[in-house]
């Protein structure tokens, strides 16, 4: 199957042969046009032999990456939905915010007006490159460098690296812009990948726009002044991260803003913090009070005001004003227009280079590309007359034209829908009828081409303008509603480069402006051109007449969009509002929207509705007018019965099949239904202000409504997006001593009188006397200043070895049929396809094709004749000289299949009716007897047996890591070494496979792991078949072969967290006399969906077991675990791995039990935790010498008194009671998380220290880096055990020539393993120079003793080892008790102790829920953890946060879909749909908690890790799941009986939370009984 060189040198088939490059000439010599791109990067313009290879289909992304080797910007999803690739375009514009608009110029053509340099964020990943042409680009690296610390950057010498240079300062510079300072000190960072977009999204929003600041002005000062805190809550929208929940990040960069004390005040509500109070002995208020308490008790108390207010200091210390101005410092002067008495820099000459720029700029531009790239050509033309002569011309031809302005849409189009347009037109600035905005006494006139941002900004300014302006009631009620959908719409980076005029081109049925715009009454005007020497002729249209199907409109094809009109809105009783429901409330495509305008006219007894106007966008295959339900309304008085009947007429108007496209039939309907309610609300509210504001004047009654209604006339949309802070407690560092004083002790120490752990505690006291502490300190994450600066580095951004080539995997397009044939000659004769390989070039190689981490089920390459098992399952692999020809190369492969009978097996529910089983693993859990008959009784001992059953179902969830899997494979030695740069999680496994696939004795294959951009479990198996792909393929070229899968691949074929399916039966004892309630018996059967293969499944479904009684003592106790096989792609490791599934139906459990008992599930919970000497149903004894301290009943107490639950239970429901349509709910709930690999052997690691004669010490170890700060805290223990500060311990990489047989990092137990190896190590060096420090004078530094230990032979170096003890890890499920097993020992002991010890905590959450959509926001949440003595607070805390986002996303927002008879309107069955951050939503900056508190438990030493700690990845993930269940506490109260069961499935996405409250609305929409209907889900 593989092509051979000559072959390779033989394919020159152009998808499509460039005609237009022969116009060239044509247009360059009678046109005036041009064919070189002017780009600026990073203060320095790019040189011609660059830029001249920028190509019109490319991506600014793609050629900063490729062409320019700045690898900080990222990829990370390739359709602009998360942030990574966020750089800043600048460029001198008329179009500023506050630049004016001369109307003289604003007939198409020419140049002038008032202009500003515009600084504007975009997503690198959509931008076309060549729309870059005129504009300076700054990305991560032009802000600021870690590499400027070593070179000695003075502030005269900085320019555009630092602070602007010449300020003439004594050198204070800090090498870091205060973005970069600030995310690094407040820990801003975990993983890093995200972490450039998010430092130049902020970058951006504090870049000063306007004229270049004067010297010695502040940016307080200065033009443009500096952000505001509630202009980064509104603009911090275009960026993801997966790992750090956000709350720091929020810190950071309002501790950055103008105004940062008056957003948080400080923490005293006198006015002064409690620790700078004067009366702060004698000040009895509650903060005082609790800030001594915490000081009294060595507890560390970190607010986000603390952090803001503290970090002022910081800034003045160690950056000057001038880092402010940097962009417009940095800002090219060639590409400023030179004018009379205009002065650039201090320079007001004008010089050849400018001149010849700015006479460049003003041609049009031209590039056709002729390389194998079939990059089609681009026109950017100067004029309206050249832009539609253009479209005359070629909209006709072969291929077409298309107009480009942000790609925002035409880049999603050609990049997932590969699409190809041969001809894209980007229109000029210049062209001033597309780009200007103004307003005239009838209408609002809009640019076609007029960016969102833009359009956002000149509706805030209509919106506040003069109230002198007899038009300003008029502009505010236009103005209004299309600023706050577009506060909503997308994201800034979107909004910065989109218009309104391709959002209405490009016809979406979802579009959130277009049914606004067409509500509005707006008419959009055509421009043409029908001959080159004719007039322009111009056509009007009405939006509500514009779209004629799906993406269909009546539009010419020679026709462009030139502006759109919007009549102003009468002063008085007119109204307009937008609405819109999604997935997720920032940065998504709405599920629903709608825009509504109605007048209402007064009668002689009531008000008539005399016009209205209602649009859906998501109710049809195009924007649509309700027009029936319209009619039924016009002419009607404006009632509540009025809008009641109409919402009828609605249903019967749009009422869909189920198997509408986009499914949520019913959800679609109900909203449709709500927004019409509120809109009544809306406009109710509107006109008793509108009558009140005109009192002289005598009107009709208004219609009334009951009080508890108001509360459903607003939602998300026209409210300010939340103000994110929280506070953190952690006990005041210190050394703690843990298993290190037994495990680690030599022969001497154990025979010594003296105890060992007693020694260790003197030996830490006397650490921490000196000062010398490096463990228990909050330090800052050791890459976080490379992350900051773009400057770390990961898989993909290793730089290109030479003659490398890209990757790109052949995947199957369906399931369940047997892959007859294969022929990839298509993919051979593209030019740049080197060679294409299959099974058959493994088997040439003879190596073994079979892959698996637990059983070898699953193929390297798919052979002919085999089943393909799930849509996407790797066929072979194509390489080429890029990735884009790569990837066509792969598309081209043609593959036979021969369908199976029957259907796919896909859910659950599916291998259940199936019997599809892998019925070796299912493995049960069993103690008190049989649970059937202890559950078949109505009374025991006297006290009533209650018994309920059902189900409860949660969903899988994505990794979505932002940084996808990548690979880069080396071949060496004409082939027999291989070494394998890879994003994994596990090297060993990745080197065992890649050398058993490639057959290469593993001895010659190295893999090498730097750092992950996040893993979360998804890359310790899942990664590992792409490394094996590039593997064969580097192998069998000889050539370094790099493969980095697209989003959409990686979410497509890498499996997630596994859905469950949990079947129960429970009782429990009711005390009649005390109202106690007492479980007593559970049996209880789980299902787990995992997928074709087994990968982790069974180890996954047996953690579920351990975690199904989760904190709760059940006597009679039996659970079993089914793992079902599907046609999903494999499923595997996810953070909790399993424990939180099994967690969760607990906790729905107790939930129905609460109910039937009629007791609230506070008491039942606290009524049935374990107390210490209690046994799990596995045989788990709780108490200090079994699993350490059981604390979470303390933890319970502790916080349910801290905050009052039972009087914020109260609050809640008092809340409820006075408002309808908003309901509040409060969740709180336990957790305990085993710690061990369950697989015995897996408990071990190793680690390397090198001790070297400077001083320092260099650790290696068998670990990998993902965020998790892994690395950090080993240096931590190392900089401890050496007595060195932390700078002076360094990890460079994982690698397995370094530590061998590694055990993937995962369970949560990589610093018990790699913590106690390290500081094995370090003490078998500290042994050996003991006797050489002894010969020193006392205080001799480390390098000296290292230094004479080197020249007296000693050796430096130490392999450090440790596994956890033989008798605390290990489970054998199959094991019987032995003959005559102590009785005494808990029941199923003799299986097996399967963890080290729990991780522990409680965790409260406050939500509030619209019951009208669905949407719901987290008010509050309250989390308490025990992670032992923290190695490093900061770190912990992070983690505890990031998992708490993560794991409230799995339970909220992330839900999973798959084509399923549940989806049937997916193709083809099985697929997944859900396949990137436009389909799949993660919660963004505004999804998390408004107040985030977060507090560690002081005096929780664990005897059973190193330094006292315990582990924290995953343990608080399960936490985020209080949030769910405040949820259902409100949609509890919505439904009217909080004490009736529900069963609310996982996740409560908005869909599953509207229609579980079952009110009126939702009821009628519904088919069936609306008190058990459930939304459907994949599972």
């Amino acid at each position: 199957m593989v092509a051979s060189k000559a072959q390779a040198k033989k394919a020159v088939t152009l998808a499509y042969e460039n005609e237009d490059v022969e116009k060239i000439n044509v247009f360059v010599n009678q046109k005036g046009y041009r064919t070189t791109p002017i780009i600026y990067l990073n203060g320095e313009a790019i040189p011609t032999s660059l830029t001249s290879q920028a190509r019109p289909n490319q991506t600014l992304l793609n050629f900063l990456r490729t062409v320019c080797g700045l690898t900080g910007t990222k990829l990370g999803c390739g359709e602009g939905g998360c942030g990574a690739c966020t750089v800043l375009i600048s460029k001198y514009s008329k179009y500023s915010k506050d630049a004016g608009i001369d109307e003289s110029e604003c007939n198409g053509g020419g140049g002038g007006g008032n202009g500003r340099i515009v600084h504007m964020t975009v997503n690198a990943c959509l931008f076309p490159v060549l729309a870059a042409d005129g504009c300076h680009v700054t990305t991560v690296e032009g802000v600021g460098s870690w590499r400027s610390k070593y070179e000695g950057l003075t502030c005269e010498g900085a320019e555009t690296a630092a602070c602007g240079g010449g300020c003439g300062e004594e050198k204070k510079e800090d090498y870091l812009h205060p973005v970069q300072r600030a995310m690094v000190d407040m820990h801003g960072s975990q993983c890093g990948f995200c972490t450039p977009g998010i430092i130049m999204a902020l970058y951006g929003l504090f870049a000063p726009e306007g004229k270049l600041l004067e010297s010695g002005q502040s940016r307080v000062e200065g033009v443009g002044g500096g952000p505001k805190v509630s202009h980064l809550e509104e603009h911090l929208d275009g960026n993801l991260c997966r790992c750090t929940g956000y709350r720091p990040i929020w810190d950071a960069a309002k501790s950055l803003c103008v105004d940062a004390f008056d957003d948080e005040g400080v923490r005293g509500p006198c006015g002064t913090p409690c620790r700078e109070c004067p009366e702060r002995d004698t000040c009895e208020m509650d903060c005082n009070v609790k800030d001594k308490t915490n000081v009294n008790a060595g507890i560390c108390c970190s607010s986000s005001s603390d952090k803001i207010r503290d970090y002022q200091k910081v800034l003045q210390s160690k950056h000057s004003e001038t880092w402010w101005n940097q962009p417009n410092d940095m800002f090219p002067k060639e590409l400023i227009p030179h004018r009379k008495n205009n002065v650039v820099n201090g320079d007001s000459g004008i010089d050849s280079i400018h001149a010849q720029t700015q006479e460049q700029l003003k041609k049009p531009l031209m590039i056709a590309d002729s390389s194998i790239h079939c990059g089609g050509t681009w026109f950017q033309p100067v004029c309206l007359e050249e832009l539609l002569d253009l479209f005359r011309e070629f909209a006709n031809d072969s291929g077409g034209i298309k107009m480009v302005v942000g790609n925002t849409e035409v880049g999603i189009e050609t990049k997932f829908k590969h699409a190809v347009y041969p001809r894209m037109i980007h229109p000029s600035e210049s062209i001033h009828s597309l780009y200007d905005i103004f307003s005239t006494e009838s209408n609002f006139h809009i640019g076609a081409c007029s960016s969102l941002s833009m359009l956002q900004h000149k509706c805030h300014e209509f919106m506040t303008s003069s109230s002198s302006d007899p038009l300003s009631s008029q502009k505010t009620r236009t103005a209004k509603p299309m600023h706050d959908m577009l506060r909503w719409f997308a994201s800034t980076q979107i909004r910065n480069v989109a218009c309104l005029g391709g959002n209405l081109a490009t016809a979406s049925p979802i579009s959130d402006m277009n049914p606004l715009m067409a509500a509005m009454g707006a008419i959009l005007v055509l421009a043409s051109r029908p001959s080159a020497d004719g007039a322009i002729k111009r056509r009007h249209i009405p939006v509500s007449d514009f779209f004629v199907g799906y993406r269909k409109v009546e539009k010419l094809e020679h026709e462009v969009i030139e502006r759109v009109d919007v009549p102003l809105v009468k002063p008085q009783f007119e109204y307009v509002a937008p609405f819109k429901q999604a997935r997720r409330r920032e940065d998504d495509i709405s599920i629903v929207t709608s825009g509504m305008r109605m007048t209402v006219t007064p009668a002689e007894e009531n008000w008539v509705i005399s016009d209205i106007s209602i649009a859906f966008g998501g109710m049809a295959p195009k924007t649509v007018l309700a027009r029936s339900t319209m009619a039924s309304i016009c002419g009607k008085p404006f009632t509540a019965d009025t809008f009641m009947h109409a919402r009828t007429e609605l249903q019967n108007e749009f009422r869909m099949p189920d198997d509408v496209p986009g499914g949520q039939a019913e959800y679609r309907l109900t909203l449709a239904c709500s927004f019409l309610h509120k809109f009544f609300l809306h406009c109710l509210a509107k006109l008793q202000k509108d009558v009140g504001s005109n009192k002289k004047k005598r009107y009709p009654p208004i219609p009334t409504i009951d009080d508890d209604e108001c509360s459903g006339a607003d939602g998300f949309v026209s409210k300010q997006k939340p103000c994110i802070s929280g506070e953190q407690k952690f006990p005041a560092p210190k050394v703690a001593v843990g298993l290190e004083a037994t495990h680690l002790a030599d022969d001497e120490s154990k025979s010594s009188e003296i105890p060992l752990a007693a020694k260790a505690v003197a030996e830490a006291k006397n650490s921490e006397k000196n000062d010398s502490t490096a463990v228990g300190k909050p330090a800052t994450h050791a890459s976080g200043p490379l992350h900051c600066t773009g400057e770390a580095i990961y898989a993909d951004d290793i730089p290109a070895p030479a003659n490398l080539l890209h990757g790109s995997l052949i995947l199957a397009t369906k399931c369940n049929a047997t892959m007859r044939k294969i022929d990839v000659s298509p993919a051979l004769n593209i030019a740049g396809v080197v060679a294409a390989f299959t099974h058959e070039d493994i088997e040439k190689l003879g190596g073994d094709n079979r892959m698996g981490p637990i059983l070898l089920d699953e193929f390297a390459f798919l052979p002919k004749g085999e089943v393909v098992e799930f849509v996407g399952q790797p066929i072979g692999i194509v390489i080429g000289e890029s990735q884009e020809i790569a990837e066509t190369g792969a598309r081209s492969v043609l593959v036979e299949y021969v369908e199976k009978e029957g259907k796919a097996v896909v859910s659950i529910e599916d291998a259940i009716e199936a019997g599809s089983f892998w019925t070796d693993f299912r493995h049960e859990i069993k103690r008190g007897g049989d649970s059937k008959v202890a559950l078949n009784q109505s009374q025991v001992d006297g006290k009533k047996l209650v018994v309920v059953e059902g189900s409860f179902r949660c969903g899988g969830q994505e990794h979505f890591y932002l940084e996808p899997n990548s690979t880069l494979a080396i071949p060496s030695e004409s082939g027999t070494n291989l070494t394998i740069y890879a994003s994994t999680q596990a090297p060993t496994k990745t080197q065992d496979f890649c050398a058993r696939v490639t057959n290469t004795p593993a001895a010659k294959v190295v893999v090498r792991m730097k750092r992950m951009g996040g893993g979360f479990g998804g890359k310790e198996t899942r990664s590992v078949f792409s490394s094996v792909a590039a593997a064969v393929a580097a192998k069998l070229s000889n050539r370094p072969v790099r493969l980095t899968l697209n989003r959409d691949t990686d979410m497509s074929i890498t499996g997630g967290r596994h859905a469950f399916l949990g079947i129960y039966k429970a009782g429990a004892l009711v005390d009649q006399m005390s109202g106690s309630v007492k479980l007593h018996a559970l049996d209880v059967q789980i299902y787990n969906n995992g997928g074709c293969k087994f990968d982790l499944t069974g180890p996954v479904l047996d953690r579920a077991l351990f975690h199904i009684d989760n904190c709760y003592y059940w006597p009679h106790f039996h659970a079993v675990g089914t793992p079902c096989k599907t046609s999903q792609p494999p499923h595997t490791a996810f953070r909790g791995f399993g424990g939180p599934q099994g967690m969760a139906i607990a906790e729905h459990i107790i939930d129905h039990v609460a109910a039937e008992c009629r007791i609230s599930g506070d008491r039942l919970r606290r009524e049935n935790l374990y107390c210490t000497n209690d046994c799990t149903p596995f045989g788990m004894r709780f108490g200090s010498q079994y699993t350490g301290a059981w604390n979470v009943p303390l933890m319970w107490d502790r916080l349910y008194n801290e905050l009052d639950i039972p009087k914020r239970r109260a609050a809640a429901s008092e809340f409820n009671k006075k408002n309808k349509w908003v309901k509040r709910g409060v969740g709180f709930i336990p957790t305990k998380f085993g710690i061990a690999f369950t697989a015995k052997y897996m408990n071990q690691g190793g680690a390397l220290v090198h001790l070297y004669t400077d001083g320092t010490v260099l650790v290696s170890h068998g670990g990998t880096e993902m965020g998790q700060g892994l690395h950090t805290k080993v240096c931590q223990v190392a900089a401890q055990a050496f007595g060195i500060p932390l700078e002076d311990v360094y990890v460079n990489d994982s690698s397995t020539d370094k530590v061998a047989n590694t055990i993937p990092t995962a369970a949560s137990m990589s610093c018990d393993l790699y913590g106690m190896a390290t500081l094995d190590a370090c003490r078998q060096i500290l042994k050996r120079i003991q006797p050489i420090k002894d010969s020193m004078p006392p205080g001799t530094q480390l390098r000296d003793i290292a230094k004479k230990a080197f020249f007296e032979r000693v050796d430096l170096s130490a392999h450090g080892f440790f596994s956890v003890d033989n008798d605390r890890c290990g489970y054998d499920w199959s094991k019987e008790a032995p003959e005559g097993y102590p009785r005494d020992l808990p029941e199923n002991s003799w299986k097996g102790h399967p963890f080290n010890y729990f991780t522990q905590g409680v965790a409260f959450a406050e939500v509030e829920v619209d019951v009208l959509t669905g949407d719901h926001k987290t008010s509050r949440v309250d989390v308490l953890v025990d992670v032992g003595s923290s190695i490093n607070p900061a770190i912990d805390i992070g983690q505890i946060e990031g998992a708490f986002v993560q794991g409230m996303g799995w339970c909220t927002i992330e839900e999973v879909v798959y084509a399923d008879d549940d989806h049937v309107w997916i193709r083809p069955r099985a697929k997944v749909f859900t396949t990137g951050p436009g389909t799949y939503k993660i919660p963004a900056f505004n999804d998390v908690p408004e107040t985030f508190n977060v507090a560690i438990l002081e005096n929780a030493e664990n005897p059973f890790a190193v330094h006292s700690s315990k582990a924290v990845g995953e343990p608080p993930f399960f936490l985020g799941c209080s949030v769910f269940h405040a949820i259902k506490d409100a949609v509890a109260a919505a439904r009217g009986d909080s004490n009736k069961y529900f069963e609310l499935r996982m996740p409560a996405t908005s869909e599953r939370i509207r229609m579980a409250c079952c009110d009126d609305i939702a009821s009628s929409c519904m088919s069936g009984e609306p008190t058990s209907f459930q939304p459907k889900g994949s599972f």
